[in-house]
């Protein structure tokens, strides 16, 4: 992995931290998405992404979040290096097999990566 995806990876996992430290989960959610489509592809940070979705659930009393979350932090382990649907932001409300639009940025970082 290069060193922009896993600064770009490991900055996203931080805002979304703070964001959810300081109960700000309206915040956290635009850092976990992207944190979740960057580490797609790298089975313990995809899962990483989805447990931190699961627990911002959690803090925010969105049990259909924490719900849909569990069985994507399993899947996220088994089939990250077989499959995904690229762009996919990891949420419950939309369909873990979805493939959706990237921005120009987040094609960057990700096409360096395959290279």
């Amino acid at each position: 992995m290069h060193n922009a995806l896993q600064a770009a990876i490991e900055q996203a996992f931080a805002q979304a931290r703070q964001a959810m430290r300081a109960g700000q989960a309206d915040a956290a959610w635009p850092w976990l998405e992207r944190a979740h489509i960057l580490s797609q592809r790298l089975p313990l940070r995809h899962a990483r992404a989805h447990w931190l979705m699961l627990r911002c659930g959690w803090q925010t009393g969105d049990y259909r979040e924490v719900a849909g979350q569990l069985p994507r932090i399993l899947a996220a382990v088994l089939f990250s290096l077989i499959w995904v649907p690229l762009g996919n932001t990891g949420r419950a409300r939309v369909s873990a097999f979805a493939p959706m639009p990237l921005s120009a940025e987040l094609q960057a970082l990700l096409a360096r990566d395959e290279h």
